[in-house]
Parts: C-alpha cells; sequence; structure tokens
C-alpha cells in the first residue's frame, strides 16, 4: 500500500525565471528511480507564461538575507540578514540600522555551511493595533548546542527597536549539528501560528523527525502567545509533545497558506524535495521513506519511497530545486496567476512555479533564474514581487510586468 493521498482544492505552486532559461530547462539525471504514486507527482509538463518582467534592483549588501515581509500601506520591508540582524528597507533602497530588541542569535558554521542564524521574520495577524512582530532563529544552548525558536516583538512606530520580545515555541532536545533549522512561520487566521523545523540532518538525529517526544523534523502549532490549541492532535497523548501538528518531515524551509490549509516545502537528499499538505497527525515519512538517496549514493531508510501509513507527498523534484519559501499569488499584475504558489530555489535558481487540478500538479514553469539563489519570494499590494538573494552580498530584486512592450 503506497503512502496516503491528501486532497485540498485547486492551487497553483511555482518557481520563477526568465523565459529564455525556461524554453530552455533540462530536467537533468534523476538521483534515485522511485515510481511516483500517481501521475505528475513529478516531472509535470514545462510551460511558459506568455509575460514579459521588468528588474529593479532596491538594494545589494545585505548578507545572506532570508526572509522578506511587506509591512501595510508600503510602508516597506522588513528584511533578515542570517548573522543576526533585522532591517527595514524601503522601496527606495535605504536600509536602517539594525533593528534593536532581538534576543541572542546562535550563528555558528556547521563545516563549510552556515544554516543558522536569525531565519523568519512575519508581522503578526493584527500588526495594525498591536505591532507585534513574529521572528524564527537559531537559539544557542551552550556546548555548541542549538535549537529552533520563535519568538515575537512589539514593533516601535519608528522601526528602530522591538519591545515585550517574549519567546512563543522552543524545539527540543538541542542538537549539536547546526545544520537543518527550518524555518517558517505562518498564521492560519484562526489565531494560530504554524511554526516548521528541520531533522538537525545527522544520521542519529534525523530519526527523530519520527519521534513525537522531539520537535525535529516537525510542523508545530501553537496559539499566537505560544501556548498549545487544545486541539492539536497530540495534546494528551503520553509520549508525544503537545505542540505538533504533522511529523516525518525532513527540513521544512518554505510554508503559506491557501485559505485555511497549510502547504510547505522541504528539502530532501539528493532526490526529494517535496511539497506536502500537512493534515493534523499525519506522517510524512522521513527518514523511513524518501523519493531520494544519500548525497553519496545509497538507500536511506527503507529504501523506498513509499509505505503504508505514511502520507505521499503532492509534489517532488528529481533533481532537485533546494526550497526556499513559497508564497500564494493573489494579485493582478501577474495575469492568469491568481491562485497560485511560487516557491523560491537555491539550486534550481529564480523561482518554480506549479499549476493544479485539484490536489495534482498538471504543470511547472521555472522564472527568473538570472539571479541564482533566491531565499524568499514576496507579494506587494500592487502585485509586483520581491525575490531576495541568497548571498554574502545579497540583494531585494524588485519583478513587475515589462511595459515597454519588448
Amino acid at each position: 500500500m503506497t503512502r496516503l493521498m491528501t486532497t485540498t482544492t485547486a492551487i497553483l505552486v511555482g518557481l520563477a525565471a526568465p523565459l529564455a532559461a525556461q524554453d530552455s530547462h533540462q530536467w537533468g539525471e534523476k538521483n534515485a528511480n522511485f515510481e511516483p504514486a500517481f501521475e505528475n507527482q513529478t516531472r509535470a509538463d514545462l510551460v511558459s507564461s506568455d509575460l514579459s518582467y521588468a528588474y529593479r534592483e532596491i538594494v545589494s549588501g545585505l548578507e545572506h538575507p532570508w526572509a522578506i515581509e511587506a509591512l501595510p500601506r508600503d510602508k516597506g520591508l522588513l528584511v533578515t540578514e542570517r548573522p543576526g540582524r533585522l532591517v527595514h528597507v524601503s522601496m527606495d533602497g535605504d536600509v536602517s540600522d539594525p533593528i534593536s530588541g532581538l534576543p541572542k542569535i546562535f550563528n555558528q558554521s556547521a563545516g563549510n555551511s552556515t544554516q543558522a542564524g536569525l531565519l523568519d521574520v512575519k508581522i503578526g495577524p493584527n500588526f495594525d493595533t498591536d505591532r507585534w512582530v513574529y521572528f524564527t532563529y537559531a537559539k544557542g544552548k551552550g556546548d555548541g548546542m542549538s535549537v529552533t525558536a520563535a519568538a515575537r516583538g512589539k514593533l516601535s512606530d519608528d522601526m528602530s527597536e522591538l519591545t515585550e520580545v517574549q519567546e512563543i515555541f522552543e524545539q527540543t532536545p538541542p542538537s549539536p549539528a547546526a545544520m537543518h533549522y527550518g524555518s517558517r512561520i505562518v498564521f492560519d487566521g484562526s489565531g494560530h501560528a504554524f511554526i516548521t523545523t528541520g531533522e538537525h540532518f545527522s544520521d542519529e538525529e534525523r530519526v527523530k523527525a519520527q519521534d513525537l517526544n522531539t520537535t525535529y523534523g516537525k510542523v508545530v502549532r501553537v496559539n499566537l502567545d505560544g501556548s498549545i490549541p487544545e486541539d492539536n492532535p497530540f495534546v494528551g497523548q503520553e509520549g508525544a509533545i503537545d505542540s505538533i501538528w504533522s511529523y516525518g518531515h525532513r527540513n521544512v524551509q518554505g510554508a503559506a497558506m491557501r485559505g485555511d490549509q497549510l502547504f510547505v516545502v522541504e528539502h530532501g537528499p539528493a532526490g526529494g524535495d517535496e511539497i506536502n499538505i500537512p493534515l493534523a497527525g499525519l506522517n510524512y515519512g522521513w527518514p523511513v521513506v524518501s523519493y531520494g538517496v544519500r548525497y553519496g549514493g545509497g538507500d536511506i531508510g527503507t529504501g523506498r519511497a513509499q509505505a503504508e501509513g505514511m502520507a505521499e507527498p503532492a509534489y517532488y523534484w528529481d533533481p532537485v530545486i533546494a526550497p526556499g519559501d513559497m508564497t500564494f499569488y493573489e494579485g493582478d499584475m501577474m495575469y492568469d496567476w491568481q491562485g497560485d504558489s511560487l516557491v523560491a530555489g537555491l539550486v534550481s535558481a529564480g523561482i518554480v512555479r506549479l499549476e493544479w487540478d485539484g490536489d495534482r500538479v498538471s504543470a511547472e514553469e521555472r522564472l527568473f533564474t538570472d539571479y541564482g539563489r533566491v531565499r524568499d519570494i514576496e507579494e506587494l499590494s500592487d502585485g509586483s514581487l520581491i525575490l531576495a538573494t541568497d548571498y554574502e552580498d545579497g540583494a531585494l530584486i524588485h519583478v513587475t510586468l515589462d511595459s515597454s512592450g519588448s
């Protein structure tokens, strides 16, 4: 029996890159030879939007920008820089001094990779009245140990400081591996926050994605103040942490709501990046099953991609795209994109767009690949887009329709 299929209403997910790059896109050799569970679960038909784009660099010189959040009434952007800075950026490219009030950020490297730091940022659902800003970060626990954490603080009117900072989630237990933190935070519109985590990568720790007594490789759900909703699926279950919503995830670095349904996108190993639609209490398989293999070759877990009682991804990539964040497009500027999801890509470069038929993908498009590693994508109130490139000299790129007729 295959992993459980989840269902939802029709949407569109995507990654964007220049049209010429889309026309020349080649899938490349697969890392694994698994058969998908259903048609178009991977390598859906490639399509091209009949659109021309204009690009403007708002600012460069940001150090590994990780997340962008547009402020209401066109008041500019909040941007996290992974080393531990939260700044305000105007659409004219003015960058503020670091906003004060953040807790101490853990920014230790792991080998040649630095994944720890200041990660996501979102304004709260009632920001206009309460000024709450939510953020996720790597938190040091001493002796090189760290966890994923989430907190909130009130942003001052002049956007210079956060006050009343309070933690709303801390991963458990601490990890010696400074890798795979997740980590996005999104709101469901009903007074809850979903927070995504990673499983810290190592063979010893990745198995904890299946352990309900840890918050490794999980989607967690809390109330806005960090308390636990009484209707979480594992509340009161012996040996399970009350905040867990779903489990068996690897490293979830993208998340977005479509109506009242959560979508997440997570890094796989060599092959097997996944889009999942996490439902309460379901197991999404990692590391028992995967559509990928180890980076050096060899099986993951059981060496299978599907197993009874483990939910199927809605879509997967092999080779990987190495996903950043995702968003659902709601505007009118990029006509015919309403309801589409746009997913940032680090290895694939640019943005990926997927067309859906119900809960199944029908087509994929690659966009904006000239910009290389894109960590986050944000839609502005006018329907234009902001891309954050993930480099030591990272940039914010404003994407609009090209009105010149070219």
